[in-house]
This record gives C-alpha cells, structure tokens and sequence, in this order.
C-alpha cells in the first residue's frame, strides 16, 4: 500500500443500527477499487470486516474493523462499526478517532435504535457527517419518507445531494445534484438527467445552492445578487456547513448492488476533513496543561491507543491513531499513562484481518503494531521528552450483569488474569469480586455482550466458565439498641477457657463501624481488647441474620469477667462473637437492598407501559421529563428488580427504549420480603455445608 500524508487522509466511521449494510457497502468499495477480486458474503462469512469466529457464526459485526479504501490518491479509512447496541463501546472507541461520520439508513426500515444511540455519540464529539439512505433496491425503499424521518428524529437540518434514479428493483442509479448528471449503476460515467426528473433535480438544486451559499459570507452576497453560484463554489461553501454541522448532506445506494458509489466516495474526499481539519481530541501535558495536538508531521508523536485485541496467533494488537507527528517502525516510543517505553515491532496497516507492513505512518493515520507488553486501550504514546496524555471518551456504566463460575481448577487459575484480559481489550465490560456474596461478577451492555465475551475467553484463552444469576449484595443492620452478655467456659482436662463479655450495639449511621471500651476497675485487662474486636468484626463479614456483611453498628463492651488461669486471647474471641450476635438479634436487626438511580428514554408511545412496569419493581419515579420528543423517567429502583432490565426493556419498546443507572445508596428491605431472603439465604448455606 502507498504510503499517505495528512492531507490525503480520511478518518470515517462507518455507523448505523444493525442490519443497515455498513460491512456491504465497505465491502463493495473494496471491490470497486480494486482492493479485492470479488464481494464478499455476510452469509457465506467472506466479508474482508466480519473475519472473528464469533461474528462469521452470528451473522453480524461485533467489533469495529478498519477497512482502508484508496481511491484518487486519497486513502479513506473507514471503520466499520457493529450496529447491536451490546456492542457500544466499540462505536464509542470507532467515533472518537473519526473525522466524520458515515450514518446509513435502511431505505425500509429507516431510522432505529442503533441509529440513534450512535447520532447521539457523534452529536457528543461533534463530527460532520453524512446521511446514506442504503439498500435503495429493496422493495417498498421510499427516499422522501427516510429524509422526513430523520428530520423528525434528529435535531439537525438535511440537504440532499442527490436523487434516487427509481427506488426498489427499479432503482438503478443516482442524479447527482452537484454536476447535475445523472449516473448509472457504481457512477463512473455521467448522462444527462432523465426528463422525469428535471424539475425534482432542479427544485433540489436550487435548495442545495442556497444551504452552500451560508458558508461563506462572500457566496451569500454573490447568491443573494442573483448570481451563480460555480461548481467549485457550490462545493467549496458546502464544505464550510458540513463541516460546521449546520447541514447533513443526505445521499441514495445500493452498497451490496454497487450502485451509487463513486458519487459517494468523491463527496467524502470533497466534504468530509482530512485529518489536519479535523477537531483535536483533548489532551494534556505532564503538567496537567491542556495541549492542542495538530496532524502535523512536525510535531512530537503523539499516538493514542483506541482498541487492543487478542490475537491466539500474533498475541496482543494495538490499534492507534497518529495524532501529531510520525510514527515508526522499529523504534521506541513513551507509555505517558504507564512510564514505561515500549519498544515498537514492524507497524501495519490493518485491511480486515490483513495486516499490510508500513515503515512510516503520517500524522492523522491509523494503524497497528503487534506485540505491545504494558500499553492498553486508552494510552497514549508519545515522544518522551514531550510526553502528553489524551483523555479518554465516556463509555456508558454496566447495565447487565452475571456471576461467571469457572468449570474446572484449571480455569479457576487463570479466571481473573482472562478475565482482565477481556476488559481492557472492552471498556465496556468490567469484572468485580464480590465479597458479600462470594461471586465473581462480570458486567456488560447486555445479554449478547456477555455471551460474547464469555464465548471470547473459551476460544482465545482457553478459559471455560458457566454463568450464573448474580446474588443481590444485601447488607445487615440494626434499628435500636441491644445488648448482651455470653460465658465461654470449656474444661477439658489440662488448661481451661473462660472468658465473659457484656455487650451492647447500637445503630451508628455516620459509619460502618465503631468500637467503644467502657470496662472500668479492670474486670477485663485491655490486652484482651484487639481479640475482642476480632471476635466481633469476624461475625461482621459474614452476618448475623441471613449471612451478608453487617454495616452501620456502634458496639460498646461495657463489662465482664476473666480468669487468672484460663484466660485467653482465643477464650475472649469467642466470648465476643456469641456475644455480638445475640446484642445484634436483640436490636432488631434488618436487611439492607443496594437503590440505583436509573434514567430510561423511551418513545412516547411506550411512556404507559414503561411506568406500569417500573410500578411492578418497587420503583419511585423521581421525574418525567421530554427530550427530543422522546420521554425521559428517572427513578430508584432496588437493584434486585434490575438484573434483567436490559432484556425486558427491550422488549417492552421494540428496542427503542434505552437506559442508565448509578448506585445511589442501600435503604431499608420491606419486611414481607426480608423473610423470603432469609429463608432463601439459610437454605442455601445448609445445602452448601
């Protein structure tokens, strides 16, 4: 492959809801520009973007693919995106490192979730973009009614810059309302616009001039004197609002059909930046200063580490994008968020799976390089004497969780180093052992995401785990004072035991746990002290009434006896945990249930059913809300009533409903159910014994 300067770059993510023909459409531009010698098949598992195991058996895109298209001495790296929502972090990474943003649209199906849960990412880090309403050729494919639709979806204004030439199995080209021809099939020769069409093409040309006039004061006043506007003008004003977000250029294809491309790829070298015009990310030096890092080949390096993967075969890929200066094989660069230097191995150009050797990769470039130790997604590598850190996007909290339980002993060994593994190649996916309820959890977007992940480790890592429903980490307390007194007496032949302790508890809000000694005239000696208090925290960890961890107590001991002979350290242990747990059963002890804080947008035709169903979770809804004519709930919710939100939402909206949640705090468990957990808790401890 050639090599390619700033200039002639083009960074864009590819995006949409699943099933919309992102990976078709790379695929046909590969094809047309020679790249490859035939279309590959989603079916079939041929396409040069779905190449992993798992996304050739599902039929669809899990992982973002980069997929460089060359074409008029220009390389276009489009990263092709999944369109499931599970799989969001890997839009979020894709958009982050794009200059613009590719958004098609199924020319039936029209604007879906995906669609716009990836608008809304590339609204956050304000990227021109362009509007391709795709697949042009099926049946009931209807233009006007898509560009309507967005207009009603989306908070921006569109422009069309072309016509469909007939829709559905008459579709057969498009009008380009630049040159005002009209071209066949994949669009290398231009004809003139069939009679039918001359006046839509006029009408649409005349809104197109005028939406390129705004972009430059200079062809407003030339417009608005009545004069016209040239080519090169016309393209040179559109630019400006595309670049400026004021206008969406909307475009018609047929990705898998080849129809509409060339038109297609001359507007994204014309109207989308080249890296050098592009938005810096954010970044600061060592000294905590914001630094603006220009694609400029002068500069000092500047690489930031979007995306790493596991290759059973190569080991470990890190995907980069050149921010500043150049980037070299063989040579050694500066982890600035690890300290560490990395030594940098042959650099690649990833086409798919393919990785294509390059010496020298220019500032705005994205690239690979095998076999990095320390670096993860989200670092940046730079020059050391001028180290810089860019910031990382926000990736969304968890929403699904399971308890992963490894199968053998084997797996049991290598269960948290894969499991790291997995989460740093996905900032989506995180893991946590849980101490109360003494399950390793692995948290997601969804069902299909941990399925994934989980298929993920058995086939790169070798790793076999089952899942499980995770536990609810409830907590024990008290709601009055208590107190107690427990003997421990044990004469066996030889030395005895004795110890006394009288105890007393009492709810402490302001902290988990405080420890008070009120024994006076020496019935206990203070060296006894550190054994009590062990006594009582080891009962803490492991809880009273139904097992969970206790939290919120104050305990005083206040009186008791010892021994002179058989007083031991061990003797006043056990004395003071008998002790703790007859106090706390006489404070009226109760469960505590973790509350998130959960926002969920819907349609606002789902609004109804939504607020039915949150009634039925104990939820108190905090506040309702609209919000780009979609309805906006926020309320607390018991985490035991959201272990399967994800899924039911879901299916409660048709997949249009999303949501988010926080922990808030732990509140009270309603009595009814308190003995239900109880009960269900002491079964599962003597089942376990």
């Amino acid at each position: 492959m050639k090599e390619y300067t700033t200039e002639s770059i083009r960074n864009l993510a590819l995006v949409s809801h699943s099933s919309a023909g992102k990976t078709m459409l790379a695929e046909a531009l590969l094809h047309f520009t020679g790249a490859t010698t035939r279309v590959g098949s989603i079916k079939d598992g041929t396409t040069v973007s779905d190449f992993e195991d798992e996304e050739v058996r599902r039929g669809l895109s899990l992982s973002t693919a980069v997929i460089p298209v060359e074409y008029k001495d220009h390389k276009i790296n489009l990263l092709d995106t999944p369109g499931y929502t599970d799989f969001v972090g890997e839009v979020i990474s894709a958009l982050y490192v794009a200059d613009g943003a590719v958004v098609l649209v199924d020319a039936v199906a029209g604007v879906e979730v995906g669609t716009e849960v990836a608008w809304s990412y590339a609204d956050k880090f304000g990227l021109p973009r362009f509007l391709v309403v795709n697949k042009m050729d099926r049946d009931n494919a209807n233009f006007q009614k898509m560009l309507a639709q967005a207009e009603e979806t989306f908070n921006a204004r569109f422009i069309p810059v072309q016509l469909p030439w007939g829709e559905g199995e008459n579709f057969q080209g498009i009008i380009d309302l630049m040159s005002m021809k009209a071209y066949a099939g994949a669009g290398t020769e231009a004809q003139d616009i069939p009679a039918e069409y001359a006046d839509a093409a006029e009408e649409a040309r005349m809104a197109l001039v005028e939406a390129a006039a705004e972009g430059d004061d200079s062809l407003l006043e030339k417009y608005l004197e009545g004069e016209e506007l040239s080519a090169e003008e016309v393209m040179r004003g559109l630019k400006a609002v595309v670049m400026q977000g004021d206008y969406v250029p909307v475009f018609a294809a047929a990705g898998e059909k080849e129809v509409g491309l060339v038109p297609l790829l001359e507007a994204m070298l014309a109207l989308m930046p080249s890296p050098a015009e592009a938005k810096p990310l954010p970044a600061e030096d060592a000294n905590g200063e914001p630094v603006e890092l220009k694609a400029d080949d002068s500069a000092p390096l500047a690489a930031y580490v979007w995306k790493t993967t596991a290759d059973p075969f190569v080991g470990k890929i890190t995907y980069f994008k050149v921010l500043a200066g150049t980037m070299h094989s063989d040579t050694r660069v500066w982890n600035a968020n690890k300290n560490t230097e990395e030594r940098l191995g042959t650099l690649h150009i990833l086409r798919g799976k393919e990785q294509i050797a390059v010496k020298v990769l220019h500032a705005g470039d994205i690239g690979s390089v095998p076999k990095l130790s320390e670096t993860g997604t989200g670092d940046t590598l730079c020059d050391k004497s001028s180290p810089v850190k860019v910031a990382m996007p926000e990736y969304p909290t968890a929403l699904y969780r399971v308890a992963v339980v490894p199968q053998s002993q084997a797996d049991s060994a290598k269960l948290g180093s894969t499991l790291t593994r997995l989460c740093e190649e996905d900032p989506t996916l995180s893991w946590y052992q849980d101490g109360s309820t003494k399950q390793t959890i692995l948290q997601g977007m969804g069902d299909q995401h941990i399925d994934v992940a989980i298929r993920k480790a058995r086939t790169k890592f070798q790793l076999n785990m089952d899942t499980a429903e995770p536990k609810v980490p409830y907590r024990e307390t008290i709601t009055k004072k208590g107190q107690a007194q427990y003997r421990h007496k044990k004469q066996t032949g030889g030395a005895g035991q004795f110890a006394e302790v009288h105890m007393r508890v009492e709810p402490n809000p302001e902290s988990d746990y405080d420890f008070a000694w009120e024994v006076f005239g020496g019935a206990i000696s203070s060296s006894f002290q550190p054994s009590i208090e062990k006594g009582i925290k080891g009962v803490m960890k492991h809880g009273v009434i139904a097992g969970y961890p206790v939290v919120n107590v104050k305990v005083a001991v206040y009186d008791g006896k010892e021994h002179p002979v058989d007083s031991k350290p061990v003797a006043f242990e056990i004395a003071s945990r008998e002790a703790f747990k007859l106090a706390f059963q006489n404070a009226a002890p109760v469960l505590l249930e973790p509350i998130y804080k959960v926002r969920i947008i819907v349609p606002e035709g789902n609004m109804g059913d939504v607020l039915g169903d949150l009634n039925t979770r104990r939820a108190r809804v905090q506040g309702m809300d609209t919000e780009k004519g979609r309805s906006v709930i926020t309320a607390e919710v018991p985490l035991a009533e959201m272990l399967r939100y994800t899924t039911d939402l879901r299916s409660l909206t048709g997949g249009r409903g999303v949501f988010e949640m926080e922990f808030s705090h732990y509140e009270k468990v309603p009595a009814h159910l308190q003995q239900e957990i109880i009960a269900e808790r002491q079964r599962e401890q003597a089942e376990g014994k």
